[in-house]
């Protein structure tokens, strides 16, 4: 909790106007991008003129015209992209981080409501949840019937994987708190020693990943919860890109 400091100081105007901006920014950019180094602050405002290693490959997938020159329109569009999907620093520039993001986003929107197209998660269990490391996409299914999802997730890092192969929901935990890094873990579903499902504050597709588990939104993961139980089985299979 934030504590206001009742004093009556009167401050010049140029820095009553830098830090309304910096009120606005911490508004529209993730804290770690509005509240870290003075280097990320600073540009935290400002829109880069650079054009990136993936900037026509950027344009393409935001629908704007394919030229591979960096214009105002299309840092607007790329850091709007940044922005919403927890990219840090958030200044539209078309680099692997955003790149590979854009890649993942696509992949999973076509992934549709057939997630399981290729058939790679079992359907002979009954009442399964898949996890596909290579989309970053997680479903439910009983059978062949596609219960919920597909939903964005985010796996494991680089040298932190998350571990595939057939597990089963073996402990669940409304309120769990890591143990290990002292962070909460909403509607935890553990099923493969201390990686579980669980939901996070922050964004889903923010690189690099997590430690292991399965990081969801919240409205997911608590679906999750009411959907699962104890001895269900999960599955999880791919790769994720940079592991």
């Amino acid at each position: 909790m934030k504590r206001r400091l009742n004093l009556r100081i009167r401050r010049p105007r140029a820095v009553r106007r830098a830090g309304a901006a910096l009120a606005l920014t911490a508004l529209t950019v993730p804290l770690t991008v509005a509240f870290g180094s003075t280097a990320q602050a600073a540009t935290a405002s400002a829109c880069t003129a650079s054009r990136g290693p993936y900037q026509k490959q950027a344009e393409k997938f935001l629908g704007l015209r394919v030229d591979g020159r960096q214009s105002a329109a299309d840092c607007r569009a790329i850091r709007a992209f940044q922005t919403s999907h927890g990219i840090t620093p958030n200044i539209g520039y078309a680099g692997p981080v955003t790149w590979g993001v854009m890649r993942v986003v696509a992949q999973q929107k076509a992934a549709g409501h057939n997630p399981n197209k290729a058939h790679k998660c079992p359907t002979n269990k009954g009442r399964i949840a898949c996890v596909d490391l290579t989309r970053q996409l997680s479903w439910i299914q009983d059978g062949s019937r596609l219960v919920f999802g597909p939903v964005p997730i985010r796996s494991g890092r680089d040298g932190y994987e998350t571990r595939t192969g057939a597990k089963k929901i073996y402990w669940r935990n409304l309120h769990h708190v890591s143990t290990i890094y002292d962070v909460p873990m909403p509607y935890s579903q553990f099923f493969d020693g201390g990686q579980a499902f669980h939901s996070i504050s922050g964004s889903v597709w923010s690189a690099p990943g997590s430690h292991g588990c399965v990081n969801m939104r919240s409205n997911d993961a608590k679906k999750y919860w009411s959907l699962l139980k104890n001895g269900d089985d999960v599955y999880v299979y791919g790769r994720k890109s940079g592991t």
